[in-house]
This record gives C-alpha cells, structure tokens and sequence, in this order.
C-alpha cells in the first residue's frame, strides 16, 4: 500500500466506519465484511461478501445500499488523493444486474479527473469470478481546503 499520510488517514477513516465507530450506523450497516485488497493514493479495491443486512424484499442488494457504499468508497478514495474535506457536487450510479446477498463482488474506485479544487472518482462494481458488471458510481467532489484534524478542532 503506497501514498503517505492522505492514504493511511483515509483507510482509518473506513475502517472506522466499517466497525461502526464513525458514523450514524448506516455506514457500518452497507459497509460490513468489505475487505482492502488494495490501496494506493487516488486508487482503491476491494472484496466484499453483499451481507444480509442490506437486502430487498426480494433478497437482492437494495439499490440504495449500493448507492451509499459506492459513495462512500468515492469519498475515501479521493481523499487517498486530496487529503482534505470534500463534499459531493454531483453524483450518477448506473445499474446493470442485480446481486443478491451472499454473493461476492470485486469493487474498484480510481480517481479520474484533477480540476483543483474539483475532483472526480470512478467505482465499479462488478461480478467475482465472471466480472460481470453490477453498477458503476460517478461522483464530482469539490475540496474546501481543510484537512479532517482542521475540522475536528472548529
């Protein structure tokens, strides 16, 4: 795992959400069983097992579920990349299947686009084994400049 600082505050950050320490508990919930298999500035991925937790009606990953997880991988990537608050100015997901709970998916987050002050990250969801492609999340963020110590002491 390469990238400094930025890196290892972001990748604490998630870990903290995934073990429910940070957060409202919806973070936790989306994020439980996801696993890093690899992570460097602006670049992530990971394993996850879709858990019981976030499941429709019908025993697929809910929609909105997968709209948080990519978001929040979004956010943990770009600032892997940025090292400051950020905020999201636009965000798209596009759903191509269906996953159902249990199942085990690959998910990879690159940032894509540097405009200074806005910066934007690609997540793709796909299929393990086949890499059939579940959903894929677009996200404009804009930075304000502040790192997360600067706004823990406001």
């Amino acid at each position: 795992m390469e990238g400094g600082d930025s890196l290892k505050t972001a990748l604490a950050w998630l870990r903290g959400a995934i073990n429910g320490k940070i957060g409202h508990g919806l973070e936790a919930r989306v994020l439980q069983g996801l696993r890093v298999t690899h992570a460097e500035k602006g670049f992530m991925r990971f394993d996850f097992v879709v858990p019981n937790t976030v499941s429709d009606v019908d025993g697929n990953w809910h929609v909105g579920a997968l709209a948080s997880l990519l978001d929040l991988i979004g956010i943990v990537t770009i600032y892997s990349f940025a090292n400051r608050v950020i905020s999201t100015v636009d965000f798209n997901a596009s759903y191509y299947s269906t996953a159902k709970i249990q199942e085990h998916v690959e998910i990879e987050s690159k940032v894509t686009a540097n405009r200074g002050k806005l910066l934007h990250v690609v997540i793709e969801v796909r299929r393990k084994g086949n890499g059939e492609v579940i959903a894929v999340g677009k996200q404009w963020m804009a930075s304000n400049k502040q790192t997360l110590a600067q706004v823990s002491n406001v």
